[in-house]
């Protein structure tokens, strides 16, 4: 296997330590033929799907290659933004906001930046645009809160390969997972409080998580345990009593079975119940993207008024808030133990000067 270029090697370089955040990606424009290679490259993932890959390939380049790309990309045109697909939006502000609580946090010299595990920036351009910038030293933070193969485990893939492509490889740190949290936890609930205060209580809190197909639970995937987990604590943290929410699994694809209750017949069941107000929220997405923003607050609603319910809200994800922020610099932080030293913030130095001065 050829390697990578990499810059002149310096003895005297000194070593900087980066910050990757990765998720899963987006196509370059809602369009069926934008849609075709994104989904071609997603759904190619051994890790999305364990099928026999003879079958699996007339399948893919046969039908679905031929039929989704029109019907996802009619999705992505709904909520495209114009600076880009939503996903591509707030993780390119969630790091640029983290950088900055970094900074503010004494650690100035990180290189932070992000990539998408399918799509542009791919994890190989931006770990070689980082090495370049003289990175020796790599925190890898995928943005999923709940580890599962096909999400946590394929990015964390993509990083390794192109690390098996380097000669001089750097030293790395990975993040598996924040479900359990506490500051993850305290900032979903703050939002979903928020929430609250303005629109009133719902009747009942659906907690929808993206799913995956049952037999990965069967195979050891710990992504089902820590989804109610994060809802269990999630619930605590509101006060909520068993009745008060529910927990399913959305976004199902092919005919085989999934993690259940899905999402869309614990709402028709609540809408035939003539519920009178549902709030739903996805705790397992950091960002909104098309499977929240399409898929729940649009698709999920219309199950839940044509079923017969009442009133139908869905609470943003995190995004920018400056908890979600907050916490990731937590993450990267305890990762960077023992690698760099906080410095004191420029800024805080001179206000404290200048309040000692004019209290002298």
């Amino acid at each position: 296997m050829p390697y990578l270029t990499e810059p002149e090697f310096r003895h005297d370089r000194p070593a900087r330590t980066g910050v990757l955040l990765v998720n899963l990606g987006t196509p370059e424009a809602p369009t069926a033929k934008a849609l075709r290679p994104y989904l071609k490259e997603f759904l190619s993932d051994r890790r999305v799907i364990e099928i026999p890959r003879a079958v699996w390939w007339f399948v893919l380049n046969g039908v679905i290659l031929n039929v989704r790309p029109k019907k996802s990309a009619e999705k992505y045109a709904t909520i495209w933004q114009t600076e880009g697909s939503p996903l591509l939006v707030h993780t390119r502000e969630q790091t640029r906001l983290l950088a900055e609580q970094l900074g503010q946090r004494g650690h100035g010299d990180l290189v932070v930046d992000f990539a998408m595990r399918y799509g542009a920036p791919s994890v190989e351009s931006v770990i070689q645009t980082m090495r370049a910038r003289g990175v020796d030293r790599l925190v890898v933070l995928p943005l999923y809160p709940q580890y599962a193969a096909s999400s946590s485990g394929t990015a964390l893939d993509a990083v390794f390969r192109t690390l098996m492509k380097l000669r001089n490889m750097p030293e790395v740190r990975t993040v598996r997972h924040f479900h359990d949290h506490p500051g993850y936890i305290a900032a979903l609930a703050g939002k979903i409080r928020a929430h609250w205060q303005a629109h009133g209580r719902p009747d009942k809190l659906v907690m929808s998580f993206h799913g995956v197909p049952r037999f990965t639970l069967d195979k050891g995937d710990p992504y089902h345990c820590e989804c109610h987990v994060t809802g269990r604590l999630l619930a605590e943290a509101l006060g909520l009593s068993r009745d008060d929410y529910a927990v399913c699994f959305q976004s199902r694809f092919g005919r085989a079975e999934w993690l259940k209750p899905y999402a869309f017949d614990v709402l028709r069941e609540l809408g035939r119940a003539r519920t009178r107000r549902v709030d739903v929220v996805c705790p397992g997405f950091v960002s909104d993207c098309l499977e929240t923003l399409e898929e729940i607050a649009v698709e999920g609603k219309e199950v839940f008024l044509t079923a017969g319910g009442g009133d139908y809200r869905y609470i943003d994800c995190l995004n920018e808030a400056p908890d979600a922020i907050a916490i990731l610099a937590d993450i990267v932080e305890a990762q960077l133990a023992g690698w760099t030293r906080a410095q004191p913030d420029t800024a805080a130095r001179l206000a404290r000067a200048r309040a000692l001065g004019a209290a002298g």
